[in-house]
């Protein structure tokens, strides 16, 4: 046999191995489709998240625990055909640095336009590595709140409340005191922000979380709002403590 078929003969052998080797041990996966990852859902866990009706049964608050500055966004939000509504919920930007505190904290949250609030609500939320349901029960929403008007709703905690209001995003408003007026109402003062104080000029919802103690009397609660940007501002607060 010449050197060249020699040299034919051995290539032939190792290409014979390469082919048997690869039906052995199954397709090459390079450049296929990779299995289907299971959905964060699967894996998530399940957590308590409270929820409020605010503004006239537009809005709902929905508290959660976690960082005091790096609260999250409602990202999608769905009234499925159950009647069911559903939100996703996303963390802020990676790079912003958060507070290592494990706090109550609002995320606002606008309801499509055909959500009933006389009518009970389930909401069912997704984040992070986590999933939860809260029940909203049927609120009386009586006459519409003025615009950029302050609202607030009774949550699924005992004398716990969601205020919202409106103004700079990056001036949230800092309560100072909440405490039983009357048998049927709160006042709540917010603390008066440093003069030198930036703040952005944006117009903004703002959720703030409120507890208090001494309310003796039945039915609707009136809250009245003091300090800083307000002035006595009344309002009643959705839902049932």
């Amino acid at each position: 046999m010449t050197a060249t078929r020699s040299i034919l003969a051995l290539s032939a052998g190792i290409a014979l191995v390469t082919l048997l080797s690869a039906c052995a041990t199954g397709p090459s996966t390079s450049g296929s489709t990779p299995s289907p990852t299971p959905p964060a859902s699967a894996s998530a866990e399940e957590v308590e998240i409270d929820a409020a009706w605010l503004n006239g049964g537009t809005m709902i608050g929905l508290v959660s625990y976690g960082s005091s500055t790096c609260v999250p966004m409602a990202d999608t939000v769905e009234l499925l055909d159950d009647g069911t509504l559903s939100v996703t919920l996303a963390d802020p930007a990676a790079d912003q640095p958060c507070t290592m505190d494990f706090v109550p904290r609002v995320t606002l949250v606008d309801v499509p336009a055909d959500v009933d609030a006389a009518e009970d609500l389930q909401v069912t939320v997704e984040g992070d590595g986590f999933t939860a349901t809260a029940e909203l029960e049927g609120v009386d929403v009586g006459e519409a709140p003025e615009e950029f008007g302050p609202s607030a709703g009774w949550t699924g905690q005992d004398d716990t409340f969601v205020i919202a209001t409106w103004g700079s995003s990056g001036c949230p408003p800092v309560i100072e005191s909440a405490e039983a007026t009357g048998p049927t109402e709160i006042t709540v003062t917010f603390m008066t922000p440093p003069a030198d104080q930036v703040c952005t000029t944006d117009m903004a919802p703002r959720g703030t979380l409120a507890t208090v103690s001494g309310l003796e009397g039945d039915g609707p609660t009136d809250l009245v709002l003091t300090g800083a940007e307000f002035d006595g501002a009344r309002v009643t607060i959705l839902g049932e403590n």
